[in-house]
């Protein structure tokens, strides 16, 4: 079993990438820091860029992963997102924002992948 927070949140994100290859994504880049938001996974899914949140729980007590991304969290996801479009000159380019929820018991991942989870308005 993962013991603290940070542990249990990179192996929650190491098993996302794993998953999202297996579906035939390609990683861009994993942890891409801009100074309004930092994204998990930038991946491409066939011609589209997708944005992708990971969030890892141990329970669903406190709710299901995909809860946490709260409307704050999206808007500096977008931003980044944003960020990221406008220094690879991809402005144009087809995107999507996706969350994976990670469930982890007893050393096992369960992975949710939630496509379209939100847009944005621009």
């Amino acid at each position: 079993m993962v013991n603290d927070k940070q542990t249990l949140g990179q192996q929650g994100e190491t098993a996302a990438i794993s998953f999202l290859k297996d579906k035939g994504f390609t990683i861009l880049e994993t942890n891409y820091r801009t100074k309004p938001a930092e994204i998990d996974i930038i991946a491409k899914d066939d011609n589209c860029i997708c944005f992708i949140e990971v969030k890892t729980r141990r329970s669903i007590k406190k709710g299901l992963p995909r809860e946490s991304v709260n409307y704050s969290k999206q808007k500096k996801i977008i931003k980044g997102a944003l960020f990221y479009l406008k220094d690879k000159k991809l402005i144009n380019s087809r995107i999507r924002f996706d969350v994976v929820e990670v469930l982890e018991k007893d050393g096992n991942f369960c992975i949710n992948l939630i496509q379209h989870a939100f847009q944005a308005d621009f």
